[in-house]
């Protein structure tokens, strides 16, 4: 096992009703910004119970936090804080809600040009404190202090992550699930799923533990998954999805293993080119990428066959074979297509992607680093 520091500071409110404890958990006169994305909020009742939690406290709202926050919109929030003193965000939606209400914490705060956070890593220290009301299990954002933010202008989708923007509480309350329209429900189980194979799916260093815990939300989400599209309003379902969404991402499942996450960097160039959800360009690359890297990656394949899939075979290359094929039938069968080809995308989409990935840097991905622009090439003329 690797060395590692772990500290988690997002106090979970877990439940039912659990919006109700907001007040308890902010600063004594806090002046509010509440951050949300289209306004579902105030169709499945999130709003009202949160708005009851805020009574008598000054909030002022920001909306229209699209899905893969832009930059363009995150950055039109500063003068109202600037101008109404703002000093706590409250984040209610998923997770690129809360992702957007981290950038506007750091860029709060910081002196220079807040493109500077993504664009260049541009170091910071203080941000504004924020807490979550997670309505979208799938990222994980509501207990980490990670974001991705896109910049429509450029065609570029940056990450960051900081602890100093890590949310001081979340509220995961199921219940605000029930009405999610059954692609949300999809997208936030296979983001889920991808979240803990970038951090399983790479190479033995004993550690059981960590490996426990990734293969035990992996059987979860495979059995629950499809029960949450099936049955949209059974609470222990919604329950299990949401609480194996924010273990996936928490940081715990990947202290002292080694990490992927070419997955999700090969993915970022399709959402921002082609505007693609993030779930579906995880779903195109990771079976072709598990297909590539094989050879790199055979111990822990054949572990994620046997120990998640239940899988057994006459031979390693045949269980390799079947774990992949199992994966990619788990996104099917989650009503996700897994072929570039099967989104319309021409064949030249490749090449396009290819120099999204130069520009980017991103010629040396993987837990090896060892995925070069070549290698991404073949990934996804497989995946095409």
């Amino acid at each position: 096992m690797l060395n590692f520091e772990y500290k988690n500071q997002t106090e979970i409110l877990f439940g039912k009703g659990q919006a109700s404890q907001i007040t308890s958990r902010l600063p004594k006169d806090a002046k509010v910004l509440l951050a949300y994305g289209g306004g579902s909020i105030k169709k499945n009742g999130v709003y009202n119970d949160v708005m009851a939690s805020l009574e008598g406290m000054t909030v002022v709202e920001f909306s229209g936090i699209e899905p893969n926050p832009s930059f363009e919109t995150l950055i039109q929030a500063l003068p109202l804080i600037k101008a109404h003193n703002i000093d706590f965000i409250l984040a209610v939606g998923g997770g690129s809600v809360i992702d957007g209400a981290k950038f506007i914490a750091a860029a709060a705060l910081f002196e220079g040009d807040p493109w500077d956070i993504l664009a260049k890593g541009a170091p910071f220290d203080k941000a504004l404190p924020l807490g979550a009301v997670l309505t979208l299990p799938a990222t994980g954002s509501e207990s980490n202090g990670n974001s991705v933010v896109t910049k429509r202008a450029t065609q570029q989708k940056l990450a960051f992550g900081n602890p100093v923007v890590q949310p001081k509480f979340a509220v995961l309350d199921p219940v605000y699930t029930f009405t999610l329209p059954e692609k949300q429900i999809s997208n936030g189980v296979v983001d889920a799923f991808v979240h803990v194979i970038e951090q399983y799916l790479t190479y033995p260093v004993n550690a059981p533990i960590q490996d426990g815990f990734a293969e035990t939300i992996m059987r979860t989400l495979i059995d629950q998954g499809p029960k949450a599209l099936s049955q949209p309003d059974d609470y222990d379902t919604r329950a299990n999805v949401m609480w194996s969404a924010t273990m996936a991402l928490n940081g715990l499942i990947g202290q002292g293993v080694p990490q992927d996450w070419a997955t999700h960097m090969i993915g970022h160039e399709l959402t921002a080119l082609y505007g693609l959800d993030h779930a579906q360009t995880l779903a195109i690359v990771l079976p072709s990428l598990m297909q590539i890297q094989a050879a790199q990656k055979h111990q822990k394949i054949l572990q994620l066959g046997r120990q998640v899939f239940g899988l057994t075979a006459d031979s390693d290359e045949q269980l390799v074979t079947q774990t992949i094929a199992a994966t990619r039938q788990f996104f099917e069968k989650m009503g996700i297509k897994t072929r570039i080809s099967e989104y319309d995308l021409p064949q030249q989409s490749v090449d396009e992607i290819m120099q999204k990935l130069q520009e980017n840097g991103r010629d040396s991905l993987g837990e090896h680093g060892d995925i070069s622009l070549d290698v991404s090439k073949k990934i996804l003329e497989h995946a095409y």
